[in-house]
């Protein structure tokens, strides 16, 4: 008989309980002790940024010939690591039984503890093969979440977690960081905007489809008496509202500047044995 890891029954157990999720977040605001345990079984050192999908900046980059692109962020950084291991699904979107994005199109994990995942939820993968993952999600509609994430090194449950890096590649409907507007401010702001992006909102050109409402994942586009706003300060600028309007009210801008600080930071925060 084969035998089952532990990773398995935590996907299973995931499965189960993914629909509370929105739940157990709330609980960080109502209770401090259900905060601070929460933190700390699932968010402790947590660093996390979020890459925009590049399909919404493509025609930003055609028009000023930039040769950078957000997602050079992820893919310097994998490129820096030689211990990758892409999963072979997503677990949000399984859990969700997404309709909408490719289930196939799982995490990336870099650094060391990555060797310690089982093979049966993952696979070994080269630079290249890593590379051509990130556009694929990209090709889907998908944005990016890079960082430090210890809620991976629990349902997998491998460590230490300072030597684990995760790439998710995220839609608007099964993203588990959906759970943002319900964390207490002390989780949530673990999770940052990518320096040098905004999304801007163009009122006059909103056609008031509400389609971005569906789109964004960390519901800061509201309608109020009949008319959309946008919370810029709170926005990640994931980018996937920029997709969704067809109107052009919504769009994403960037600078390069930072671009060197980031990946350093991120490669910062794996540890190598």
């Amino acid at each position: 008989m084969r035998k089952i890891s532990f990773a398995q029954i935590s996907i299973a157990l995931v499965n189960k309980i993914f629909n509370w999720r929105f739940r157990i977040a709330g609980w960080t605001k109502k209770s401090k002790i259900a905060k601070k345990i929460i933190n700390k079984m699932l968010f402790e050192k947590d660093e996390i940024i979020v890459i925009p999908n590049t399909i919404s900046v493509n025609k930003k980059i055609e028009a000023e010939n930039s040769e950078f692109l957000p997602t050079d962020v992820i893919k310097d950084v994998i490129r820096r690591c030689d211990d990758i291991v892409i999963m072979n699904q997503c677990l949000c979107r399984t859990s969700a039984n997404c309709q909408d994005y490719p289930q196939d199109i799982g995490c990336i994990f870099l650094g060391p503890t990555s060797k310690k995942i089982p093979r049966t939820i993952g696979y070994e993968a080269t630079v290249n093969e890593a590379l051509a993952h990130v556009d694929k999600a990209d090709a889907a509609g998908l944005s990016h979440i890079i960082g430090r994430n210890k809620i991976d090194t629990v349902w997998m449950n491998v460590r230490p977690g300072e030597g684990l890096l995760t790439i998710c590649h995220c839609c608007p409907c099964c993203c588990l960081w959906k759970v943002y507007p319900n964390l207490h401010n002390d989780i949530s702001d673990k999770l940052e905007r990518l320096d040098g992006v905004s999304v801007n909102f163009d009122s006059a050109k909103c056609k008031n489809c509400k389609k971005c409402l569906d789109s964004c994942m960390f519901k800061i586009i509201k309608e109020k008496d009949g008319k959309i706003t946008l919370n810029t300060d709170a926005c990640k600028g994931c980018g996937l509202c920029v997709n969704s309007c067809k109107f052009g009210a919504l769009t994403i801008d960037y600078t390069d500047e930072t671009i060197n600080n980031v990946i350093n930071r991120m490669e910062n925060l794996i540890e190598y044995e």
